[in-house]
């Protein structure tokens, strides 16, 4: 059974499928209406004014048998009929057959009742409709006006109801445009609000429907940056109050004899700051921080410096310009780099432009991470026993935060196999 895709016959877009609802009504019943008024209404009025006109002509027939010399008679009944006719014309004159559809009907309907075969044409230029046939004794020759045998003026009804209804379909065009254009204004807010920027000047606009949702979103932006902040200051709060004991221990630890145990209790300390740091970082976020445009060849070549002895292969490219928020994408990339750095002995970057963005690419061949992990591996605080080994420092934060950094941007960050045989991250960020 074949299966027809209906789904790709149509637009997918919301302003091409209202576009399309409003059109093909609009076209099945002007379409219906014309079959209906031309073969129906229209060949019907068409019809009794045929059949009376061959009435009259088969009296004109008759008359002109039985009195051919009597002209009053002949003038009487022309007066009363309000046409000419000639008893016996002359045959010299041609009269071009017309092959007009509601001609022919007219033709039909005199032949049929008269009994012979008649010339009928119609004179666009003076709108007689001409009528001869041959008798005994000569041609009857008979001059009527259009009107009187057909009705082809129906057209002008139909032009007025094409106008009108072209009337009404860009009318609910404009509609429809302005209607799209909140949806489409309200899509681009959410997608501002989504990436941590602020659609600057845009207000409700729309159906009710659409303002009530456009107003829905602003108080729940609103709400998710108050939560923000305070959890923001909650966790400043209390990393100031871990700050103060921690630095009287490293003053006591200071001053104190050195040695292995003092040293051990140091580099515990130094480990809790950073922690400390990275906590605060993931919470904090982007911030208040701008976006601009960033070069991310220039990016990557000084977070590559910042390993002078890590085997780091990064090939310097033309310049690739970003808008991105400049701090946050470094930091998410330096991450990305000391993970790789950590784990592996050889580190590879690339970036490259695609359509729409750049994607740039970490690989290593450290021990990797199963492919069923991927999904727990960006999650913040994770850290995966099977594959990278827990007695590397960390806290399990550095792809949770890259990948934080790289949805705030309206980007995606992967994770696959790599060609090294380990790990590689590809983060892609539109431009």
């Amino acid at each position: 059974m074949i299966r027809i895709p209906w789904r790709n016959l149509f637009p997918k877009g919301l302003y091409a499928r209202s576009v399309l609802m409003t059109l093909l009504p609009v076209l099945i019943i002007l379409s219906l209406m014309t079959v209906y008024y031309y073969n129906g209404h229209l060949r019907s009025v068409n019809l009794k004014l045929s059949q009376a006109v061959a009435r009259e002509i088969v009296l004109i027939d008759q008359t002109c048998a039985a009195e051919p010399g009597n002209l009053t008679s002949q003038a009487f009944i022309s007066s009363t009929l309000g046409l000419r006719f000639q008893c016996d014309a002359e045959p010299d004159g041609e009269i071009l057959k017309s092959r007009f559809f509601y001609v022919s009907l007219v033709r039909q309907a005199i032949e049929s009742r008269l009994g012979r075969t008649i010339d009928l044409a119609l004179e666009p230029e003076t709108d007689l409709l001409k009528i001869r046939f041959e008798t005994p004794t000569g041609f009857r020759l008979i001059e009527l006006d259009r009107k009187r045998a057909i009705a082809i003026n129906g057209h002008v009804f139909l032009v007025w109801v094409i106008l009108f209804s072209l009337f009404m379909v860009f009318a609910a065009l404009a509609f429809l445009r302005n209607h799209v254009r909140s949806i489409l204004r309200l899509t681009e807010a959410a997608q501002a609000f989504g990436t941590g920027a602020d659609a600057q000047g845009y207000r409700p606009s729309g159906a009710r429907e659409i303002r009530a949702a456009a107003r829905a979103m602003i108080q729940m932006r609103r709400r998710l940056v108050r939560f923000a902040e305070q959890r923001t200051k909650m966790l400043a709060g209390i990393s100031h109050d871990l700050r103060t004991p921690l630095t009287r221990l490293k003053l006591q630890l200071a001053m104190v004899e050195q040695s292995d145990d003092i040293k051990a209790a140091q580099a515990d300390i130094a480990d809790m700051e950073e922690m400390l740091d990275e906590y605060l970082a993931f919470v904090r976020g982007e911030g208040e921080e701008l976006a601009r445009i960033v070069d991310v060849v220039d990016m990557l070549g000084e977070i590559r410096n910042g390993y002078p002895e890590a085997d780091i292969v990064f090939e310097p490219a033309e310049p690739i310009p970003l808008r991105a928020k400049p701090m946050s994408l470094k930091r998410a990339l330096s991450n990305l780099v000391n993970n790789a750095v950590n784990y592996a002995d050889r580190t590879e970057i690339s970036v490259q432009n695609y359509q729409g963005g750049v994607t740039i690419r970490v690989d290593d061949n450290g021990p990797g991470i199963p492919k069923e992990h991927y999904d727990e591996a960006l999650k913040p605080f994770t850290r995966l026993e099977d594959a990278r080994t827990q007695n590397t420092p960390g806290t399990g934060l550095g792809l949770a935060l890259a990948n934080d950094t790289t949805r705030r941007a309206g980007g995606r960050l992967t994770l696959h196999r790599s060609p090294l045989g380990g790990l590689r991250v590809e983060m892609k960020l539109p431009h």
